[in-house]
């Protein structure tokens, strides 16, 4: 403990945290305030430029974005009614009605105050839960790792909305990437087609900013949306009174918000919505949802901001990050040669405990921050998106071309822009693909080291208890998304032969 508090202070005096925990806090709020940019984009927006900067500089920078693009999202939401990140749809419901009574500014204050106790929950979980978890990984082998990796594929694949087989399809190719490289056992080449710039393999950072940024942008071209806010809007702080009456609200969403971060596929948004409905069952007016309820922004705000701290327990425990936005900050790990699980405690405790101070010092300063930043971010919901889009793709291809000073990874980011894009119009999920390049090269060399030790017998997998249950889950959560699949569509076919 004692140890812990000393790195802290050595890394508050003695080096520039406050000065990129506020950086990332800014550049998140700004982000999420842009409708379609969500937290995953605006996060993957900053990776390239996280290469030359000492890990613990960038973690927290990535850390305090993800917090900041929480808060973001409920700006454009409550202003326009369009939510600036995923997990802001549940805020449009009251948020927008409070600002159609003229109470933007107290909509807003809600929000942002919810947003402040939901992180600072958030990071009590982290802060008490991560490290003793990561000592379960101590007991880990080769045959537990290779079946923690696809546990987490399987999870997320059958979690994500559509089609299982669409899940587990964009999960193999995700593997399939992985392979392109060096042999991790052998050094054997493959699917390079001789090009020296593969021989390192793709690299995460282009497979994120191409699947999540450049093909928003595609989707977003023929968009000429404008936004038309209207009226000055100021924040408004709740008075003690009304925080003593958010109590309740914010409590619910804290708790679910706490469960959803730990559960893989969960994320944001499903808190959101979770929180909003139980905060109208606990309510003592719950006739006001949906018509202006304090309450009704409070829930998901609050749910929202826990998630962002608590879906890091998982991700600094074992590596399994439970939404897009962790699985950004997991390659920001990797990049900078951090692999998550006790060691990370032991080897790089300055990153730990600088992550934590830094998501401190975010959560605190959002306050000040995000009164200061509403104006930019109110003028930034009023211009055109297509020079929104158009400044956005700028900062992409210099952040990317900045890595290694390489055309090909302006190609291969372009590229997977494109295979983004055809994703989302037939309804693949991004996650499995990012899971799936992360997390190949863990699956494939625990794999190919499991039956180097067996000589070759599969029944290794067997001998090991924790790769027996994890394995053992991986079935569960596939077949339990099977039966589901096939009840929805049996309770389609009943819906339509009634009507």
């Amino acid at each position: 403990m004692m140890h812990s508090l000393g790195i802290a202070f050595d890394l508050l005096f003695g080096s520039p945290i406050v000065f990129y925990s506020i950086i990332g806090l800014i550049w998140g709020i700004v982000g999420g305030s842009l409708p379609g940019i969500s937290a995953s984009i605006t996060m993957a927006l900053l990776l390239p430029f996280t290469y030359g900067m000492a890990p613990v500089q960038a973690i927290v920078m990535l850390a305090c974005t993800y917090i900041g693009a929480e808060y973001g999202g409920s700006i454009p939401a409550i202003l326009i009614r369009t939510p600036g990140t995923n997990s802001a749809a549940a805020t449009v419901i009251d948020g927008y009605e409070m600002k159609k009574q003229g109470r933007a500014g107290e909509a807003l204050g809600i929000s942002l105050w919810s947003g402040v106790i939901g992180s600072l929950f958030g990071l009590l979980m982290l802060i008490m839960m991560t490290e003793p978890l990561s000592w379960v990984a101590l007991a880990f082998k080769p045959t537990s790792y290779f079946a923690l990796g696809i546990l987490g594929l399987s999870v997320i694949a059958s979690m994500t909305n559509g089609s299982l087989l669409n899940g587990l399809a964009a999960a193999v190719v995700g593997l399939m990437i992985s392979t392109i490289g060096t042999d991790p056992i052998s050094g054997v080449t493959r699917f390079t087609f001789g090009s020296p710039e593969l021989l390192g393999g793709v690299e995460p950072v282009l497979i994120m900013i191409g699947v999540f940024a450049i093909s928003e942008l595609m989707m977003q071209s023929g968009s000429r949306g404008v936004g038309n806010i209207g009226e000055q809007v100021r924040v408004r702080l709740p008075s003690l009174s009304m925080m003593n009456r958010l109590k309740r609200s914010q409590f619910i969403g804290c708790i679910l918000g706490t469960f959803e971060g730990l559960t893989p596929g969960g994320g944001g948004s499903i808190a959101a919505f979770l929180s909003y409905n139980e905060a109208k069952r606990w309510s003592k007016e719950p006739e006001k949802f949906g018509k202006g309820s304090e309450e009704g922004v409070a829930a998901p705000e609050t749910a929202n901001n826990t998630v962002a701290s608590a879906a890091l327990i998982p991700l600094l425990s074992f590596g399994i990050p439970s939404s897009n936005s962790t699985a950004v900050l997991l390659g920001g790990l990797l990049i900078h040669g951090l692999l998550p699980g006790p060691r990370l405690f032991e080897q790089n405790a300055d990153v730990v405990v600088g992550l934590y101070l830094g998501s401190f010092i975010a959560t605190l300063a959002q306050i000040v921050v995000g009164i200061l930043l509403l104006p930019i971010c109110v003028w930034l919901v009023n211009r055109p998106r297509a020079y929104l889009a158009g400044f956005i793709l700028a900062l992409i291809l210099s952040g990317i071309f900045t890595l290694n000073t390489s055309i090909s990874d302006l190609g291969i980011a372009l590229g997977m822009g494109l295979v983004g894009y055809l994703m989302r119009r037939a309804g693949y999920p991004f996650l499995p693909l990012i899971l799936g390049v992360v997390l190949g090269h863990m699956v494939e060399s625990s794999y190919r080291r499991s039956l180097l030790l067996s000589g070759g017998d599969h029944s290794i997998f067997l001998e090991d208890p924790i790769a027996i249950g994890l394995l053992l889950a991986s079935a569960v959560f596939v077949t339990l998304s099977l039966v589901r699949e096939f009840r929805d569509a049996r309770n389609a076919k009943l819906k339509d032969a009634h009507a």
